[in-house]
């Protein structure tokens, strides 16, 4: 999913250690876990995939690149709920959910999340700048044992314009969106809703109609740096 593609980092590393190497980890790793537990879809039709309001996260695993970014529940103040904090020191980690979402249904991704820094200093076109203080990210697997899968990554950018849209430096399977961008909001909770299908549509060219997982990740390893992030709940809705 990014590139640190879960298939970016679920595979960056789609990511970080070369292409077919992360996109077949990831792969396997969406093979391991058969189907995934029945989707709980409200009367709106909107489908939640990260409950962290409620505390839940057993859905979600864990995907390691460089030491580990620490995943946790806390009571937001501001929020006055429960949210899922992120903090890294130097490390790469994320959480991912292998989960079939038909955008027919449900094209639209809905996330909150609060970052508390930036990255002032990085070059977020080069490998050793490949690191953003919140993502989250769809991947669409594809290939023999997922060797063409793509992913779209949704990231708190330190350096691109929000808006701007770039390959990873890793690969150009994996594309880059700038949703928040420098010190702007820092500090507050940010709310978003995306047309995923669209950006998809738009991104890579053609109609893709079903995502396989969803991760997020906070990650400050190839800059050695350090960060706190939030992540409120995830969820799909028609409109």
């Amino acid at each position: 999913m990014a590139n640190k593609l879960f298939t970016g980092r679920i595979g960056r590393r789609l990511g970080r250690h070369r292409l077919g190497q992360t996109l077949r980890t990831f792969s396997v790793l969406l093979s391991l876990f058969a189907a995934s537990p029945a989707l709980a879809q409200s009367a709106n039709g909107s489908i939640l995939v990260g409950s962290f309001s409620q505390g839940l996260l057993s859905d979600w695993r864990t995907r390691s690149f460089k030491g580990e970014t620490r995943y946790e529940f806390v009571r937001d103040p501001d929020l006055g709920s429960t949210v899922l904090a992120a903090t890294t020191d130097g490390a790469a980690s994320g959480r991912y959910r292998k989960i079939k979402i038909d955008l027919t249904r449900t094209p639209f991704l809905n996330w909150s999340w609060k970052v508390t820094k930036i990255f002032p200093d990085i070059d977020e076109n080069a490998k050793s700048g490949d690191d953003f203080p919140a993502r989250i990210y769809v991947v669409i697997e594809r290939g023999p044992l997922g060797t063409r899968s793509l992913a779209l990554n949704y990231v708190w950018a330190s350096q691109h314009r929000t808006g701007s849209e770039w390959p990873s430096p890793y690969t150009a399977q994996v594309r880059m969106m700038a949703i928040d961008s420098g010190p702007k909001g820092l500090d507050a909770w940010v709310r978003h809703k995306r047309n995923l299908r669209e950006d998809l549509r738009r991104i890579f060219g053609e109609e893709i109609n079903e995502i396989d997982a969803v991760a997020i990740m906070t990650d400050a390893d190839d800059h050695k740096g350090r960060a706190q992030s939030y992540y409120g709940d995830i969820w799909f809705s028609p409109e």
